[in-house]
């Protein structure tokens, strides 16, 4: 599914559901050392598949830990994203050398809970579907902070939505003004892609 939203050149693997045989590196086992099944379900799988892309790319399986802000650390020369939500997991992945930036985002096709739009969503943006504007500003943020290291709120960048397409424009100083990404809703799931080329 993940793949409609992608150019070539980026790697992806998905699941809809957890694999229960995924082996973590110890690193990995350490940062989820204390976790509810739940939460071991998810970061494993996530794992599964941003493995599965890095074999697509030729690369050799290695530990994805959490970095600053909960950003992916990926191997050097690689960019990548991952997500997920209830029944849903997924990791993109592309070499440097070709992409600048990956955010990808999934979530439930289902209301918002109430206050949430609210409290993300600018003036112009609140006749957007709530769960795409939020999928859409999670994958702005995704790709905006490996280029500039510091968070971005949710009312620093406004959205505007096309068919399959929308924009976004950053409006607080960085290292980009703005993104243009892509969406689909499709089998009861939200998902937002945003891939940045190297010029």
């Amino acid at each position: 599914m993940i793949e409609d939203l992608l150019p070539a050149g980026v790697a992806y693997a998905e699941a809809f559901d957890d694999h229960s045989a995924v082996t973590l590196f110890p690193e990995e086992e350490a940062v989820i050392a204390r976790a509810v099944d739940k939460r071991r379900r998810e970061f494993s799988t996530v794992r599964y598949c941003a493995r599965q892309a890095m074999k697509s790319l030729g690369l050799p399986e290695t530990p994805v830990l959490p970095g600053e802000r909960g950003a992916p650390q990926w191997p050097a020369g690689v960019v990548g994203s991952m997500t997920h939500c209830a029944g849903y997991r997924a990791a993109t992945l592309a070499y440097a050398r070709d992409i600048v930036t990956i955010g990808i985002d999934a979530e439930p096709d289902e209301p918002l809970p109430d206050g949430v739009l609210e409290a993300i969503a600018l003036p112009s943006e609140t006749s957007v579907h709530g769960r795409l504007l939020f999928s859409a500003k999670e994958s702005v943020y995704k790709a905006w902070f490996p280029l500039a290291r510091v968070f971005l709120d949710f009312s620093e960048a406004e959205l505007s939505f096309g068919d399959g397409t929308f924009s976004a424009r950053i409006l607080v100083p960085g290292p980009v003004s703005g993104f243009t990404g892509r969406w689909l809703i499709r089998d009861g799931f939200v998902l937002t892609s945003i891939v940045v080329p190297v010029a």
